[in-house]
C-alpha cells in the first residue's frame, strides 16, 4: 500500500535520513521523538514540572548538538521556506512562564555593558521587527544565559563563536557591526534591552532558546518545538524537560565583557557581501551584460547574444502578401492588383473614395 506523504512529512523523512517507506516514517519520527523523550525522564506527567531539573552533562552535550553540524544546514529559502515553515505545527507545550532576570546592579560597568550587548543584538537580529519581537530576541539572549546549555552572561552568550568558523548570532560574525546603527531602531532596541534587564518578561515566547526567520529553513527546525511567530521570526524550545522554566537554573556568573575579535575578518567578510561579480566574457561570442540593461532572459538589453539560443526573425514579404491574399480568398473577396494602394504600399496616392485606401471593414 502507498502512503502518500504531505511535504512536511517528506522533509521531516529528508531531515531524520529515512526513506520513504512505511517502517522508515517511524523509525525517522522515533529519531526526533527519541530527543524528546531522553529528557521526559523523571517527568511523565504533562503539564507538572519537577521542582527542580538537572540535567545531566551527557544531557547538556546531546543539547548542544541539536543546532550544530549538519542539523545548521538551511534547506530551503524564500517563498518555498515560508511555505514549509507554515506547515511545521506548533508543539502545543505551554511556552513556559520564566522569571524575569535582575541580576545586574543597574548602576554598575557590568550593566552597562551588557546592555550593550543586549542592545547589539535587538538591533541586529530585529531591528525593524515589532516591539513584541524585540522583546522576543531580548528573551531568547536571557533564556540562554540562565540554561546549562550556554555561557551565563549576556555577552558571552551573545557573542559566543564570534572567532569561529559558526557563531550562534550571525551579526557577530558576518561585517555587521562594522555597519553604523540607525539612531530611531538603536534607541527602541535600547529600550527594550534595559526593560529586559530589570525583569520584563515577553510570555509570548517563555522558554524559548532558538529562532530563525521565516524565509529560511534549517534542518534544526523539525528537532526543536515550535512555540509561536512573530513578525518574521519564528521561535522554538528545546524539546521535553530541557525545554521547561525549571530548567533554566544557571545564576549570572558577575563578569560582562565583549570579547576581542578579528576586525579585519570582519572588513573582508562584508567587503565579499557587496564585491561586484565581474562579467565572465568570451570575445565573439557573448555581450557583456550591464547594470542599465532591461532584458528577457534570452538577450541582453536587446543586443543579440549569439550563445542564446534566441534569433532575430523577419517576415518574408512574400509569404505575408501569400497569407493576406489567403484570407481574402477564404472571407470571398476580390486579391487586389499590385496597382491598389495595399497591394502596391501605402506611398502609392490615396482614392478618397476608398476612405484613404485602407477599407474600414479590414
Amino acid at each position: 500500500m502507498t502512503t502518500k506523504l504531505s511535504s512536511f512529512e517528506r522533509r521531516l523523512l529528508e531531515t531524520t535520513g529515512a526513506t520513504r517507506g512505511g517502517l522508515a516514517l517511524g523509525a525517522g519520527l522515533a529519531a526526533v521523538l527519541g530527543l524528546s523523550l531522553s529528557f521526559l525522564l523523571g517527568n511523565p506527567v504533562p503539564g507538572h514540572a519537577e521542582s527542580g531539573v538537572n540535567l545531566q552533562a551527557r544531557e547538556v552535550a546531546q543539547l548542544q548538538t541539536l543546532d550544530q553540524g549538519a542539523q545548521r544546514e538551511i534547506l530551503i529559502e524564500g517563498l518555498s521556506a515560508q511555505e514549509e515553515n507554515e506547515l511545521i505545527p506548533t508543539s502545543g507545550i505551554a511556552a513556559g512562564q520564566m522569571a524575569g532576570f535582575s541580576a545586574i546592579d543597574q548602576g554598575s560597568a557590568q550593566f552597562g555593558t551588557a546592555l550593550t550587548c543586549l542592545t547589539q543584538a535587538i538591533y541586529y537580529e530585529a531591528a525593524n521587527e515589532p516591539v513584541t519581537g524585540k522583546r522576543a530576541v531580548a528573551q531568547v539572549v536571557l533564556n540562554r544565559l540562565k540554561h546549562p546549555a550556554y555561557p551565563n552572561s549576556v555577552c558571552s552568550v551573545v557573542y559566543e563563536g564570534v572567532n569561529k568558523p559558526v557563531c550562534q548570532f550571525s551579526f557577530t560574525c558576518d561585517g555587521s557591526l562594522l555597519r553604523k546603527p540607525l539612531a530611531r531602531q538603536w534607541g527602541e532596541s535600547k529600550d527594550v534591552a534595559r526593560a529586559a534587564l530589570a525583569g520584563q518578561v515577553e510570555a509570548r515566547v517563555g522558554s524559548a532558546t532558538h529562532y530563525h526567520a521565516d524565509y529560511v529553513l534549517p534542518r534544526w527546525a523539525y528537532t526543536l518545538s515550535k512555540i509561536d511567530k512573530i513578525g518574521t521570526h519564528i521561535f522554538y524550545r528545546f524539546p521535553g524537560r530541557a525545554g521547561e522554566a525549571m530548567a533554566f537554573t544557571r545564576r549570572w556568573n558577575g563578569r560582562e565583557g565583549i570579547p576581542k575579535f578579528d576586525s579585519d575578518r570582519l572588513r573582508r567578510m562584508l567587503a565579499a557581501e557587496y564585491a561586484v561579480q565581474e562579467p565572465v566574457y568570451t570575445p565573439g561570442l557573448t555581450v557583456t551584460p550591464d547594470v542599465a540593461d532591461r532584458h528577457a532572459p534570452a538577450d541582453v538589453g536587446g543586443r543579440i547574444d549569439t550563445t542564446k539560443q534566441w534569433r532575430l526573425s523577419i517576415p518574408d514579404p512574400v509569404q505575408a502578401s501569400t497569407g493576406y491574399s489567403t484570407t481574402l480568398q477564404q472571407q470571398g473577396e476580390a486579391i487586389p492588383s499590385s496597382s491598389d494602394p495595399i497591394a502596391g504600399g501605402l506611398d502609392q496616392p490615396a482614392n478618397p473614395d476608398t476612405n484613404g485606401g485602407i477599407g474600414a471593414e479590414l
